[in-house]
């Protein structure tokens, strides 16, 4: 009985194996296509979770009623503003997943390298898998001080 046992456990661990790959693979995909349209209130619609609570840089505290608010009625603004995560750490825990990385915002078009001096943030996401979509229910952003 005792090696059945061992034999199922071993067995669960290498199914749920796929699934990790799977979930990782969603969510850096999830992340890159955000980044590539933070412009288009659909973007928005899709990462955030209906009941976020986003923490900004600027100590602001607020959720995803209040990101969509500032598209004023428009399906995009202008894109300003090109990102790109770095150093991108996903952690799996079952249907819930945490996300840490560098975001470089640099000026230029959304999906093209800026000309100007990056501003950079580490930003710390937790995400919740929902009905097979995983969205964003906890956000963190802290700007990091330029280099002296």
């Amino acid at each position: 009985m005792r090696t059945f046992s061992l034999a199922a456990i071993a067995l669960g661990a290498l199914l749920s194996l796929p699934a990790s790959a799977d979930d990782r693979a969603a969510l850096a995909g999830l992340l890159d296509s955000f980044l590539a349209a933070t412009h288009k209130k659909e973007a928005h619609q899709r990462f955030w979770a209906e009941d976020l609570v986003y923490t900004s840089s600027s100590g602001k505290r607020f959720g995803k009623e209040t990101i969509l608010a500032g598209f004023d009625g428009g399906d995009s603004q202008p894109a300003t503003t090109a990102y790109s995560a770095e150093e991108v750490d996903i952690r799996l825990l079952g249907d819930t997943a945490v996300v840490a990385f560098r975001l470089v915002a640099g000026e230029g078009p959304a999906g093209k390298p800026g000309t100007g001096s990056p501003a950079e943030y580490f930003n710390t996401g937790t995400f919740v898998k929902r009905d097979g979509q995983w969205r964003a229910i906890a956000w963190q952003a802290t700007r990091i001080p330029a280099a002296e």
